[in-house]
């Protein structure tokens, strides 16, 4: 039995998802108001834009059939991205504080998949209502809009349950309820609980209550926007710092995790393996570049130690986590230090996390694999599984594994070529292409912690922009739409 695709789902629910946008816009247009800017106007006019389209998406797909297949979800996951940034992008570019729709478009999507890339040379033009819009952008897009949006879908008479597997990326997508909507409330509450507690505890630390707000949003949507042009590095408080890095570490771990621990379920928690991973990795990295830092700095106290310390925690947890936020620039670091970081932003934290990059499951399985290639190659005849928390994994599951480094090497040797293609310098194409598509913002040269990517040629921009989205969707998502198998009636 064939079965067409449903093209009226797909604008009813791209409709739903608009409206949701068109709310959040609004927001941004009441901070506008508040601090009684001049783009409240543009903010008005992007908030009604943005809900007219929502309109008529659900006016073209009000006699949608109810069904919504793989391809379905699929198309939906992928396109919402390249949506939601079309849409966002107006506040940017009708303002004019972004001067050009190549650059707005970079910045909405820079936001939207939590990468944290700016073209943006000097934050202190930038209106409140813009900065609120940045790092509310990446908020929203830090959880996923579809797991948002899978708790409010019900009332326009949709079913998530496709949207929420093809959005919950990575090995272990979980659903902790019978009801998918149930999972993602769960999922959103906790989200929001962090955001408010970091929000406070930023606010008594003595950060003001606009920043304390923005960076909450970027913090635990590990997207790293700032309201500062020098980032966190412009607050020369150990507690603001230790604070960010705290909420950095806990936004890098699965967020099942996190429930089953709110839930009074600690043996998941503390059981989990790639959180050990995740957890060890942090502290050795961070104790390796202190003792770097500590060696190559002048002026042997405690102050230094201190200093050496937090510098290297900090940025360890940034760049695993994908965040990007800085609070010392590590271009003036030693050499040695820029591959530990570089490294970093290639692993990324826990999958189920709002951070990028290959995320540590993924790493744990290979080396668990290699180890048990050497013991198979001893003993041809044994049997020798791969365990991740006491659970043989499937080979199916280490083949999907092993494709998705290939692709992520792929693009990333692509991407290289492309920028190096545009007159970049090699070392700073391998940097951005590790950034863009590890989601992470930061990375060295030019386009370091102190630099933006207004200079970065237009076409890259553009490619950059793609590569941001696939991953943010890590890869398969995206590719699965250029596939005959998908469309196989």
């Amino acid at each position: 039995m064939t079965r067409t695709f449903n093209t009226r789902m797909v604008f009813r629910t791209m409709g739903a998802l608009l409206l949701i946008e068109a709310i959040f816009m609004a927001i941004a247009m009441c901070v506008s108001l508040w601090y009684k800017e001049a783009d409240t106007g543009i903010f008005l006019i992007s908030t009604i834009i943005t809900l007219l389209a929502g309109v008529i998406g659900l006016c073209i797909g009000r006699r949608a059939e109810s069904r919504m297949g793989e391809r379905e979800g699929y198309v939906i996951v992928a396109m919402v991205w390249v949506i939601f940034s079309a849409f966002g992008l107006l506040p940017y570019y009708l303002s004019g504080q972004v001067p050009t729709f190549t650059d707005a478009w970079f910045e909405s999507m820079s936001g939207f998949t939590t990468t944290g890339a700016t073209i943006i040379p000097d934050l202190n033009v930038i209106t409140h209502g813009l900065l609120f819009w940045r790092s509310l952008t990446q908020w929203i897009g830090g959880m996923g809009i579809i797991v948002l949006s899978i708790a409010i879908l019900p009332i326009f008479g949709l079913n998530g349950m496709q949207l929420y597997a093809a959005e919950v990326t990575g090995l272990t997508y979980e659903k902790l309820s019978p009801r998918i909507s149930d999972t993602a409330k769960m999922m959103w509450t906790t989200y929001v609980v962090l955001t408010v507690t970091e929000i406070l505890g930023l606010w008594l630390c003595g950060m003001p209550i606009f920043d304390a707000v923005c960076h909450s949003f970027s913090t635990i949507a590990t997207g790293g926007f700032s309201t500062k042009n020098n980032s966190l590095e412009f607050y020369d408080s150990a507690a603001i710092h230790y604070l960010v890095a705290f909420y950095m570490f806990i936004s890098g771990i699965n967020f099942v995790i996190l429930i089953y621990l709110v839930r009074g379920k600690a043996r998941n928690f503390f059981r989990d393996e790639e959180l050990r991973w995740y957890t060890v990795a942090v502290v050795i990295f961070a104790l390796l570049l202190t003792i770097g830092l500590y060696v190559s700095r002048p002026g042997w106290t405690a102050i230094h130690m201190e200093r050496s310390f937090r510098d290297s925690i900090f940025t360890v947890i940034s760049a695993m986590t994908s965040t990007g936020y800085t609070i010392s620039d590590y271009m003036y670091w030693p050499v040695v230090a820029w591959v530990v970081i570089f490294f970093l932003m290639l692993t990324g934290a826990c999958a189920g996390s709002t951070a990028g990059g290959i995320k540590w499951v993924r790493l744990s399985i290979i080396l668990k694999n290699g180890v048990a290639e050497f013991q198979r190659r001893i003993h041809p005849n044994a049997i020798i599984p791969v365990k991740l928390n006491e659970k043989v994994i499937p080979q199916q599951t280490i083949n999907n594994i092993m494709a998705f480094l290939i692709f992520y090497v792929f693009i990333i040797v692509i991407t290289v070529v492309t920028f190096s293609a545009c007159g970049v310098n090699f070392d700073e194409s391998i940097g951005a292409a590790v950034s863009a598509i590890g989601n992470v913002g930061i990375s060295i040269g030019q386009f370091g912690p102190s630099g933006t990517y207004a200079e970065f040629p237009v076409v890259a921009k553009w490619v950059m922009s793609i590569v941001m989205l696939i991953g943010r969707l890590e890869i398969f998502t995206v590719l699965l739409l250029f596939t005959k198998v998908l469309w196989k009636k």
